[in-house]
């Protein structure tokens, strides 16, 4: 289900078909193997904006007479993610469909709603930039490019009182 954070113009069908047809030309391309259980994990994960654990997918699964077992989705998950098609949201342990191939340079960002989980998917090259330079002069190689930043979506700061839901009142 797509969150109501999307535009009201948003064509959430359109948007899973999109991931979908994207990992069959990455596999397509590759000579890479399709397996029903890849596609139908790669459609849970396409139907959220938020983060989804792989249990939830497991869940999911089974609730639509596609069972499959935990470490077959890890598996799955893990093929996702090794062919840039989805990513991990190390913050939540969970899973995301990926919302566009990226550059060697790009670091992936993520926004993340600490209230209603909205994940949105940005990417810099001048962000990709700096911190290449960073780790250049640090003598580091990195390995993975993300940042994963937390905050509120527009739609939970204009609902609420601005705090995350987790926060409490400080006392003052």
């Amino acid at each position: 289900m797509p969150s109501a954070d999307l535009a009201a113009d948003h064509d959430h069908a359109r948007c899973v078909a999109d991931a979908v047809a994207r990992m069959e030309a990455c596999c397509a391309g590759k000579g890479l193997r399709l397996t029903a259980l890849r596609r139908n994990v790669m459609r849970a994960l396409a139907e959220s904006h938020a983060p989804v654990g792989a249990y939830d997918i497991v869940e999911k699964l089974a609730a639509s007479g596609e069972g499959a077992p935990p470490m077959s989705v890890y598996r799955a998950l893990d093929f996702l993610v090794a062919e840039g098609l989805a990513h991990r949201i190390e913050s939540r342990n969970a899973f995301l469909a990926c919302a566009h191939p990226h550059e060697g340079d790009e670091v992936v960002v993520f926004l993340i709603c600490e209230r209603c989980g909205l994940t949105r998917e940005v990417a810099s090259h001048a962000v990709g930039r700096d911190l290449a330079w960073a780790a250049r002069a640090a003598g580091f190689t990195p390995r993975q490019r993300v940042l994963e930043i937390a905050g509120l979506c527009a739609r939970c700061r204009e609902a609420g009182d601005g705090a995350p839901a987790d926060a409490t009142p400080s006392a003052g």
